[in-house]
């Protein structure tokens, strides 16, 4: 068979985990509740941020476009790795193999750009307070969403009609339970060297670009700490950011883990074992982290659970 893009050849194989059939039912109730988890939490957050009106700012307006994302993300791979569990089979048409690769790459460069906005935004509170309300205000906060949306739209955009370039042979096998960029990329009978020069290139941009500037933002964020006198005063400043540093190591440890293991081809267990953390574990903790070591979240949540209970009582009688 000669190769090419014709859909009608070129179905895709996700070998992304075990193939024991005793495993099948234990791997697809895992990854449900880690799933309905993960949307449940993120869309708890969401509300909890739009009902409160102590939570209507900058940062919080960014924490509920970062839960967003989170659930849209982890929608990307999750449903589609459990129909295949669920069907016994690991067949993705050619067609959704590049609609998942797309959204996929948007959603993590959203991540990427509104874990880079929040830093910036606790850079601005921490060490230019007086100046806070007046740079961070909704028009400038809105613009810096849209911006990340945009530059992901078309990134994803030009990694996909990239991708559509290349021809692939027929049932091509990605030993991963989705269709990741660098994998699908390995995979094509072409010559892919524009694809890796263009995959290179985004990289140290948009993911260099962005990292450089979390760390330029909690340098000085720091630097800024450090002059504070008072131990209190340092605790609840360095408290403010404990959170995002958490989520920021957690997404970048594991994306730089996928990214390693799809490159080494020769290891796909740990590139699948880092995907998952990526996929499904990092959007699945994010919730936790922000609600457990927040306090405002925290208060927050317990004004919305308990107008609920007065509602419900309220109905009952």
């Amino acid at each position: 068979m000669e190769p090419g893009n014709d859909t009608q050849i070129s179905n895709f194989l996700l070998l992304g985990f075990s193939e024991e059939p005793e495993l099948q039912p234990f791997f697809f109730d895992l990854f449900l509740s880690m799933y309905l988890i993960t949307v449940l939490g993120n869309v708890l957050i969401i509300l909890v941020i739009i009902s409160d009106t102590h939570l209507h700012t900058p940062m919080y307006f960014f924490l509920a476009n970062l839960s967003f994302v989170d659930v849209c993300f982890t929608s990307t791979t999750v449903p589609k790795m459990l129909v295949n569990i669920q069907i016994q089979s690991k067949v993705i048409t050619y067609e959704d193999c590049i609609t998942q690769m797309y959204f996929n790459l948007l959603f993590v460069g959203l991540d990427n750009f509104l874990l880079t906005v929040m830093a910036y935004d606790r850079f601005m509170a921490i060490c230019h307070p007086l100046h806070y309300t007046v740079i961070m205000n909704p028009q400038v906060c809105g613009l810096l969403v849209l911006v990340s949306w945009i530059i992901s739209v078309l990134h994803s955009l030009l990694e996909g009609l990239m991708v559509l370039r290349l021809s692939f042979c027929k049932d091509v096998a990605i030993p991963q339970f989705f269709c990741e960029l660098n994998q699908v990329i390995q995979c094509a009978c072409s010559d892919t060297f524009i694809n890796e020069i263009v995959l290179y290139i985004a990289a140290v941009l948009l993911g260099g670009g962005p990292l450089t500037g979390i760390f330029f933002s909690y340098f000085k964020i720091l630097s800024s700490i450090r002059m504070i006198s008072s131990t209190q005063g340092k605790y609840k400043a360095f408290s403010t950011c404990a959170s995002h540093l958490s989520v920021v190591s957690l997404f970048y440890f594991t994306s730089i883990g996928v990214y390693i293991g799809s490159s080494a081809s020769h290891n796909a267990h740990a590139g699948t074992t880092a995907s998952v953390l990526y996929t499904v574990v990092t959007p699945m903790l994010n919730p936790f982290i922000y609600s457990l070591r927040n306090r405002d979240i925290k208060e927050a949540l317990r004004r919305l659970l308990r107008r609920e209970v007065i509602k419900g009582h309220l109905s009952w009688h």
